[in-house]
């Protein structure tokens, strides 16, 4: 029985008819009842993959390239930033120190501190999520291809932080997630750019604060009265120059950074689609020699569509 359109009594039998009121219910006479004892099943929610223990989730990764976005846009502001500093430099080695030209340039130094403190929040948004997401392509990695990677899962997101070994650690650990996603092999042209890219960026961000520390170190002490001053201010503006080129590198490895997101999260999609047969042996990367996916028993690997008869009689073997 179900509610009655007039009433709303539940009264409403098989003929369409309530039983409270005598209403007719002409459509929903014509609509079958669900047969008696069978509710309806609930819909099962899908997984984010058909291969246990690996979690290929697609939230984390596009807040990782949202964040990397917004530090791109950062950046952006930070090579304005620069252009302007450059720019104040200039006109005061062009028309000497005055007034206005030193006002000038503590206006574009205040507008360089916004854009910095901007960019460093964004980064740290996007360092963040990066750690969570690389460590776990490291784990997938290690589902994919037992025992092949060079270095363990903690330092997935540890080497990024870690001075020195930051060098070089985190390229071997991409590699390895790499050859482990995908083991037929895959174009690392856009991985190899991205690292050049950004250790080149870093080595630029490097030089320039030496160089501007010296100079702004020899200004505060002599000021711009000085018999170097000029010198100073050129060091200072050559700083810039160095600043803006490796603001301008970081910016488009930030723009390929995303790519790489995309690209390894698709590698990774894909061999776990190709895994879903069954484990991988241990040790045994897929693509190997030796290479043998486990077959459930009754299907391809067993003869189908002609599969050994049981010999019980209850029909093919392992059903």
């Amino acid at each position: 029985m179900y509610p009655c359109g007039h009433c709303r009594a539940v009264a409403v039998g098989p003929d369409g008819r309530c039983a409270a009121c005598g209403a007719y219910q002409q459509q929903a006479a014509m609509a079958p009842a669900p047969a008696p004892g069978y509710p309806y099943a609930p819909a099962m929610p899908q997984p984010p993959m058909p291969v246990g223990g690996v979690d290929l989730r697609r939230g984390l990764r596009i807040a990782l390239m949202v964040a990397l976005g917004a530090s791109v846009a950062a950046l952006l502001f930070v090579f304005w930033a620069d252009t302007q500093t450059r720019m104040a430099l200039q006109d005061m080695l062009d028309n000497g120190v005055t007034s206005t030209t030193q006002e000038d340039l503590e206006d574009t130094d205040a507008v360089a501190t916004v854009s910095s403190l901007l960019y460093l929040l964004t980064l740290a948004a996007s360092a963040t999520f990066w750690a969570i997401w690389f460590r776990r392509a490291r784990i997938n990695a290690e589902y994919f291809a037992p025992g092949t990677q060079r270095l363990g899962i903690g330092w997935a997101a540890g080497a990024w932080f870690t001075p020195v070994v930051n060098l070089w650690f985190p390229k071997q650990i991409v590699n390895d997630i790499y050859k482990a996603s995908a083991p037929h092999g895959a174009g690392k042209g856009l991985l190899n750019t991205w690292w050049t890219l950004w250790i080149a960026s870093g080595v630029c961000n490097l030089l320039s604060t030496v160089m501007s520390l010296g100079a702004s170190t020899r200004i505060a002490t002599k000021g711009y009265d000085g018999s170097t001053w000029r010198e100073d201010v050129e060091a200072l503006k050559n700083a810039a120059n160095v600043s803006g080129l490796g603001t301008l590198l970081m910016l488009v490895a930030g723009v390929l950074a995303i790519f790489v997101v995309r690209q390894l999260s698709r590698l990774q999609e894909q061999r776990a689609m190709t895994g879903a047969g069954g484990p991988v042996p241990a040790g045994v990367p897929y693509g190997a020699p030796g290479y043998a996916p486990v077959q459930q028993p009754g299907g391809p690997a067993a003869g189908w569509p002609n599969p050994p008869q049981n010999p019980y009689g209850s029909g093919p073997a392992g059903y």
